[in-house]
This record gives structure tokens, sequence and C-alpha cells, in this order.
């Protein structure tokens, strides 16, 4: 890859990580743009930028949570927190070289599929039933905090969006658009460790090959990392998610247009 891909690939996955609309989804249609399928390994390690932004960003209420289960012996956001992670881990360990092989993972035809489907579901969460209202993660049921994680699961789909999944179904749960977000994120902390700690461990002679260009991505995706999800933090305090839902099926028909026309 030269110099301009690895700042594309990079961007993408900063900004779309965090903000509800699918990275994995939008590095598919990237790749397309760009011509080509990138190195997967590439697109697996700048995850790292965007892991190492969200815990700059949450540092603070990381630490506010250790403190909790150490001084006041508060446990129940870490424990709802791993319940949440667990569907996801387990998951994405099994299912790992299925999802590396698999051309349904990277198929256009999904992305479409599952950008639209998520779409609609952002427009209409406001309007659906939802379970009584719960402050914060906190105060989540470890039923509810079940529900979450395996929504969360359904992110290895590209297209889905692990933070659009957890929102829609946060809200669904009784959280609002911004503590929802909260928990979202907090609760990809350890899926994203996981995966970070997986990819020194697999790939140490790949990361020291290609130091250059993982330094370059993952140095954008991190400072786009933490622009993106400081902005939708601040943005879902007073909004909600349809502006991504309409985004997302908008970009489902362009992309859908585009292939029918090829």
């Amino acid at each position: 890859m030269n110099l301009l891909e690895v700042i594309i690939l990079g961007l993408v996955q900063g900004l779309t990580e965090f903000i509800p609309i699918s990275s994995s989804g939008h590095l598919v249609v990237a790749q397309a743009l760009l011509g080509h399928q990138s190195d997967h390994l590439f697109l697996e390690a700048i995850n790292i930028g965007t892991f190492l932004a969200l815990l700059v960003y949450f540092f603070p209420r990381i630490i506010g949570i250790v403190r909790g289960i150490v001084l006041e012996r508060k446990f129940l956001l870490a424990r709802n927190i791993i319940i949440t992670s667990v569907p996801a881990g387990i998951a994405g360990y099994l299912l790992a070289d299925f999802i590396d092989q698999s051309p349904f993972f990277s198929s256009l035809f999904v992305v479409v599929a599952t950008l639209a489907i998520v779409g609609v579901a952002m427009v209409i969460v406001e309007k659906l039933p939802k379970l009584s209202q719960v402050a914060d993660g906190e105060r989540l049921s470890s039923g509810r905090a079940l529900i979450i994680g395996l929504a969360q699961m359904m992110a290895l789909i590209p297209g889905v969006s692990r933070s659009g999944s957890t929102i829609v179904t946060g809200r669904l749960m009784g959280l609002t658009a911004k503590e929802a977000a909260e928990y979202s994120f907090l609760a990809s902390l350890p899926i994203m460790a996981g995966v970070t700690l997986k990819i020194f461990l697999d790939n140490s002679d790949y990361l020291a090959a290609n130091a250059g260009n993982l330094f370059i991505g993952n140095l954008v995706a991190f400072v786009s990392g933490i622009a993106a999800v400081g902005f939708l933090m601040r943005y879902l305090a007073h909004h909600g998610l349809v502006v991504f839902g309409w985004y997302r099926i908008g970009l489902a028909a362009i992309i859908g247009l585009l292939i029918l026309l090829q």
C-alpha cells in the first residue's frame, strides 16, 4: 500500500469505529473504491489506534470504575461490562478463521443489507416500545446486559456496527442515547483489548516488517478516533440516532445502485 491508502484506511477506521455507521462496512467500501483488497492483517492492526483512542478518552471513567471496585466494592458496572463482552468475545474467538476466509464477510451485498437494516432500526428506535428507564449501565440488570452483548456479537457481520447495534439495543433496554453510547464503548474495551493482544501475540513478525505503515495508519486512526467519539458523545447528549440511520440508508442505496450499474 502507498502512503495515501494507509492514511485513507486509518481515517476510515478512526471515524467509523465509534460513529455508528460501521467501520467494517466502510472499510469494505474503501477497499472497493481503492480497487483492491487490502492486507487483512493491516486492517486488523489499525484497530490498535482506535483501542488506544477509546482508552485515552474514557481514562477518567475507567479510573473511576476501578476506584469504585477497590475502595467502595461497587461491582455492578464491571459485572455488566463483562456480561456484555462475553458473547462477542466467544464468537470472535471461535469464528476468527471462518470470518477471515469466508467471502460473506467481505461482500458488498452483505454490507448494503446490514447498513440498511440497522439504519432503519436507528430511524424508528425512538418509536419502539422500551423497557423501563435505566439511569446508566451500572443499573442494568444482568439480563439486559446480556441482550446488549448478543447485539454486540452481531457486529461481527460487516455493516452492522458494534456501536450502532449496542446503542440501539441499549435504548431498547431503557438507557438514554448518551448513556447507551457510553456503555457501548465501555463494553467494547475488553473485546478490543483481546483483539489487540492477539495481534501482538500472533503477528509480531508482520508488525515489525510493516512498522512504518502501521505507525502512520494507527496514528491517523487514533487522532480521528478521539475526535469521533468526542463528537458522538456530545451529539447524543441532545439528539438521537435518526441522522445516522438515514446516512446508513442513503449509503446503502448508493452502493446498491453502483453494484447494479456495474
